[in-house]
């Protein structure tokens, strides 16, 4: 199971809960310091530090509701494409959803991703249009209609340019995905180009005054900065999953099952010896009188046995039971290999290879897991 986001649930929305994150409560504070100096410079150059606080709040809550509705839309898309949502956060910056099956389809990638940035650039729309109507343009509402036009645009573009973590990253990884047919060369195309707008990001906030022959602003450069990490360590933390994912495709249940020769339950230990030592290297399994796997002969448990006994001690002596509806196909690979044993192993160690109706070999679940640290 996923791990939920720490927080307070406020609500629910497309079945999921609604968190606020501790880190919003921080996010929301220092953002209204940081736009206090430019309400008081630009709109209310006589009002009181409470009231620029207040001002500068109400623009951080209604720029913190535009990120939300963000989410909502990512949200209810994804669950119309068939998906389980399972929260909604905010957070410091932002907000993020999560949602099950996030890699099922390249186009379900595409148009979860989209709609976000589509609604950002809608309140835009609305806001300003809200903004012309005013009949005094130097009021507080006016001022606050006119900031929300202008982080919503901002919201909305930025998150469409085409690397990750960003939505337009999300967007460009699903199309790489859908011409190649791999969704990790998407991820690490989008990836890649995500640590370049990171990279700009930082150089915009650098070099841009400097071109126009200001000094840079240590605010904007603080921001460019955490800006520019957030996006790096994004796109880090994508490129590290694609690498990952194509090592689970390289995964095989017939690359790592050990050969088996089957012997009838009715065996006993000295048959049991007998069939390991016609077949070295192999696994000796035990199968029901219709050929279904029942277990493993455990190679220690055969060793203790004394030579004297081997003939009249039954094979369930030394079997280790394979738990009902373990098997395994050898065609199994990748995603759907690992999703197997997790669904079906138990928690056993070891699994049945079956192959036309046949035990064929078995499968070590530590094997696995030691190939794909690998």
């Amino acid at each position: 199971m996923t791990s939920r986001s720490r927080g307070w649930v406020v609500g629910r929305i497309a079945g999921a809960p609604v968190l606020v994150t501790p880190s919003w409560f921080l996010g929301a504070v220092v953002l209204t310091l940081v736009f206090a100096p430019s309400v008081r410079t630009w709109f209310a150059p006589h009002m009181p530090t409470t009231g620029v606080l207040v001002v500068a709040f109400s623009f951080v809550l209604l720029l913190f509701a535009s990120v939300f509705l963000h989410e909502v839309a990512h949200a209810l898309v994804a669950r119309r494409r068939g998906h389980q949502v399972t929260e909604l956060a905010l957070t410091l910056w932002g907000g993020h959803t999560a949602y099950t099956g996030a890699g099922a389809r390249p186009l379900d990638g595409a148009l979860v991703a989209v709609v976000g940035p589509l609604t950002n650039l809608v309140l835009a729309g609305a806001f300003w249009v809200a903004f012309q109507l005013q009949p005094t343009a130097g009021t507080v509402p006016a001022a606050l209609l006119l900031a929300g036009a202008f982080s919503n645009a901002f919201v909305g573009f930025f998150n469409l340019l085409p690397g990750l973590p960003l939505d337009g990253g999300q967007i460009l990884e699903s199309i790489v995905w859908g011409a190649t047919g791999s969704r990790s060369r998407g991820t690490l195309a989008a990836g890649w180009v995500g640590r370049a707008v990171a990279v700009a990001v930082l150089a915009w906030a650098l070099l841009w005054p400097l071109l126009e022959g200001r000094r840079p602003s240590w605010v904007m450069v603080v921001w460019g900065a955490l800006i520019g990490a957030f996006l790096w360590s994004g796109a880090g933390d994508a490129i590290k999953g694609a690498q990952a994912r194509a090592r689970v495709a390289t995964l095989s249940a017939r690359g790592l099952a050990v050969p088996a020769v089957a012997v009838p339950v009715a065996t006993t230990v000295a048959g049991v010896s007998a069939a390991a030592a016609r077949n070295p290297g192999v696994v000796v399994a035990v199968v029901g009188p219709a050929g279904e796997p029942v277990g493993w002969v455990d190679p220690a448990a055969v060793a203790n046995v004394p030579a004297a006994r081997a003939d009249l001690t039954p094979v369930e002596a030394v079997v280790v039971p394979f738990p009902p509806g373990s098997a395994v196909t050898p065609d199994l690979e990748g995603d759907a290999l690992l999703d197997r044993l997790a669904r079906g192993s138990s928690g056993a160690r070891v699994v049945p290879v079956v192959e036309g109706g046949r035990v064929t070999g078995v499968l070590d679940v530590a094997r696995v897991a030691a190939a794909l640290r690998r």
